[in-house]
């Protein structure tokens, strides 16, 4: 199904070096001002999976939310991208409020969406985005801030230890994780803690709500040491929290068209759906 919305193709919101970060940007008819969801691509922090959004951001701007989907920095061998492609997302945030006329953008009501890798960026754009670790000076629009009032992770890794851990048993070669950061978890534990959403989850005021999709039988990011435990810590940090979770769904599925009958997309839609008129 198409959806009747405007696309503007490849806005830079930052050069980094040599870099030019970019995303389409989906907008919804009418006069606006709408509320916006930065919808961020996994790939392992290696891969550029621009077409994780294909069908969900123009489906999300026919519901009257503009959708922001940006590039980020990929990591490398030998070149980590943490904490780089936080700053990045961070970034851009600040760029759509800069921009938020230009774009029908309500500043205050702005959510992050991400799937896997882009489920990680989420949570920590929710959680994180304030700690001095992550603060840059790079780009137009410093004086915007970053925050967001939630955040959709779907299949995320939440915590990084036990993601390496998982990896080392059940993905040999799949080292992903020291590849973001260019460490081992053997040599630099403090670092694996200081870079996972889970860390951050503490009792505070204003803290985004959460809702966070996954697979029961995702074999890539394991929920039982991912999504669910970190589902618990948001309950008991007293963290607006709301889980959907698809009995029979693996990994890697946000790709498929939302109205395919039986679709795991659209299994999720009416929920987030519901979740954003809610909290955003």
């Amino acid at each position: 199904m198409a959806w009747s919305v405007e696309v503007r193709e490849r806005v830079e919101y930052l050069k980094r070096g040599e870099t030019s970060l970019w995303g389409n940007i989906y907008l919804p008819k009418g006069q606006g001002p709408f509320p916006c969801v930065v919808a961020i691509h996994g790939g392992g922090w290696r891969l550029a999976t621009t077409d994780a959004f294909q069908y969900f951001a123009p489906w999300l701007a026919a519901q009257g939310y503009v959708v922001f989907t940006p590039t980020y920095t990929m990591a490398k061998k030998g070149q980590p991208s943490y904490p780089h492609a936080v700053q990045d997302l961070q970034a851009a945030i600040r760029f759509l409020r800069g921009n938020a006329k230009e774009f029908r953008i309500i500043p205050g009501r702005v959510a992050a969406m991400g799937e896997s890798a882009g489920g990680y960026f989420a949570a920590m754009l929710g959680l994180a985005g304030d700690e001095p670790q992550f603060a840059e000076k790079v780009g137009a629009h410093q004086d915007q801030p970053h925050s967001i009032k939630a955040a959709i992770p779907v299949y995320g890794i939440f915590d990084l230890p036990a993601q390496w851990r998982w990896d080392q048993l059940h993905r040999a070669g799949e080292h992903i994780t020291d590849l973001y950061l260019g460490k081992s978890l053997l040599v630099d534990r403090k670092l694996y803690l200081e870079a996972s959403p889970l860390t951050y989850v503490v009792t505070r005021p204003n803290q985004p709500a959460f809702l966070i999709a996954w697979g029961a039988t995702d074999d890539v990011v394991n929920p039982e040491t991912q999504a669910v435990p970190f589902f618990e810590a948001l309950k008991m940090a007293k963290i607006r929290a709301r889980t959907c979770r698809l009995p029979d769904a693996p990994h890697y599925w946000m790709t498929e068209p939302l109205d395919d009958q039986g679709s795991y997309p659209g299994f999720l839609s009416s929920r987030l759906l519901r979740f954003l008129q809610a909290n955003l």
